[in-house]
Order: C-alpha cells, then structure tokens, then sequence
C-alpha cells in the first residue's frame, strides 16, 4: 500500500516517518521546493512539489496542513482522488474540515482524524487517537483503522465529528487559554528567575503549561480559539469563576475559601472516581514536595 502525505510541516514529516517505519510505501508532498530538496537528504521516502502526483499514485491520503489552508489542498487533489482511495486530515478540528472534504470530494472516502499528540512523540502506542465517521462507510473503514492502531498500543476513540469539538473546547481551548494568561501574567512578574529556583510541584506544572503554550505553533492555537464552537462560552464561565475567587481573596474570607475548597474537593471526588483511588498519593506528593 502506498501512502501520500500532503504537508511537510512537523508532522507531516512525522508521519512520513511513522509509516514509512511500518513498512508502507510513502509519498510526501509539499508547494514548498526548499523543504523538500532538504528533507531528501533526511527521508528514505518519494518526495515531490505536486499534489496531484503524490495523491494519484496513492491508495490512501493524510492531509497534513492547517485547518485554513484545507480546502485549498482539498480543491487541488479533489479532481485525481478515485473510488476506493481514503482521504484523512489530522486537524485538531473537526467539523469544518470533515464538511469541507465532503464538499469536494465525491469519490473517494474521507475520514476526519485528530492525532491527539505532538511531532516529539516516539510512535502512537498510549496516546490517543480520535476518529470522526460520519456514514456507515466511513465507520466501516474507521473500525479497521482503529484496529490496525490498537495494534500499535494507541488509544482509539470514534466520535462524530460535532462531539469532538465539543470535547476539545475543554481538552485543548480552555488548557490553551489558561497558559496563555498565565505566561503573560508571570513574565510581568520581577523575580521569574528566582521564582523557578525555588518552585514546587504546583508552580512547575503551572509555569510547564504556560511556556509550552507560548512556545507552540501560533496560527494552530489562533484556529482552536476561533473555531471551537463552545469555547467562548467555556472561557466566559472561569473568568466568572476567576472574579468569584478574587472577590473572596480580596474579601481576606478565610472561612469562605475554605468552605469552597472543601466543596470542590468533595465534588471533584464524586465526579472523578479515578481522582479519588488517586487523591492521598498525589497530596501527600504535593506536600513533600513543597515543605
């Protein structure tokens, strides 16, 4: 079987690289000559400049590219695709690309995926992986897929598309959201350095959540901000969360913050039962650590 990749970005390359090391036939594509005159150099695998070429010689496709340069990929290799060829993207969006490719693609089938890791992973085994069928075809073929992913230790999930989004506006937008302010609100703090010296756990996994977001991929996280259809709601609901705490703190209400605490704790021990089996390790963690 034969794979074409279309996309050189970070994982674009992965991928290459990932069914290249499973024994596949591999095709990579990408509009950018350049990067792919030097990624001959570091890839065993067919390179080319056109997208038509890589897609017409292949049995299935990944689509490797943002979610805003989608369609136009789609509208290019859409007149070569044939019956019984598959077509997948990988944006951390669903619903738009899944109705796009369905758009223009009439021949062959289309799966949307979301691989729920990052270009520095070695292989998929634990990580999760998301597929998004949308007909009795597709969710054919996705059964096999999963399969075949389950085989390398991934984690699979089939959603419909719609109930993935849903789920990343909590998953990715709201984690984003979150570092973003805190990067910016511990950068204007005098004493960051030293303040790393002598971090605990809670300020190391803070400060790991806000530098891992300032450091990625801006146009990815400008695309989750502005398409994931709950988020906005979500993002309104901690900030009303944020000004409920910070009237209490500045209230100097002991007895009230200890009172939402213990309120907090009991219900995240109701609704999380995988929290609660784990809840005096991880305290008892927490507190070596910071003492």
């Amino acid at each position: 079987m034969k794979i074409a990749v279309i996309g050189a970005g970070k994982m674009g390359v992965w991928f290459a690289k990932f069914f290249n090391s499973k024994g596949y036939s591999v095709i990579l594509a990408d509009r950018k000559e350049e990067k792919i005159v030097s990624l001959a150099k570091e890839l065993s695998v067919d390179l080319t400049t056109d997208f038509k070429e890589a897609v017409s010689c292949a049995d299935q496709v990944l689509i490797c590219v943002s979610i805003n340069a989608l369609e136009g990929v789609v509208k290019i290799i859409s007149p070569v695709l044939r019956e019984g060829q598959v077509v997948m993207d990988i944006c951390s969006i669903k619903e738009k690309p899944v109705n796009v490719m369905h758009q223009y693609i009439k021949d062959a089938l289309v799966l949307g995926t979301h691989p729920v890791f990052g270009p520095g992973s070695n292989g998929v085994k634990h990580k999760a992986y998301i597929l998004t069928p949308t007909n009795p075809d597709e969710e054919r073929f996705a059964e096999e897929f999963k399969k075949w992913l389950e085989q390398e230790e991934a984690h699979v999930f089939v959603m419909s598309p719609k109930k993935h989004d849903e789920l990343m506006s909590v998953v990715l937008g709201l984690p984003h959201f979150i570092g973003f302010i805190a990067c910016e609100t511990l950068l204007e703090q005098k004493n960051l350095t030293e303040t790393k010296k002598v971090a605990g756990t809670t300020y190391r996994m803070l400060f790991t959540l806000a530098e891992a977001t300032a450091l990625e991929t801006p146009d990815l996280y400008a695309s989750l901000q502005t398409n994931l259809p709950e988020l906005g709601q979500i993002e309104d609901q901690f900030m009303s969360k944020a000004q409920e705490w910070l009237d209490l703190i500045k209230s100097k209400d002991a007895d009230a913050i200890i009172k939402r605490m213990e309120q907090i704790k009991k219900k995240l021990m109701e609704t999380d039962s995988d929290f609660a089996s784990s809840y005096e390790v991880m305290y008892k963690m927490l507190e070596s650590t910071e003492k």
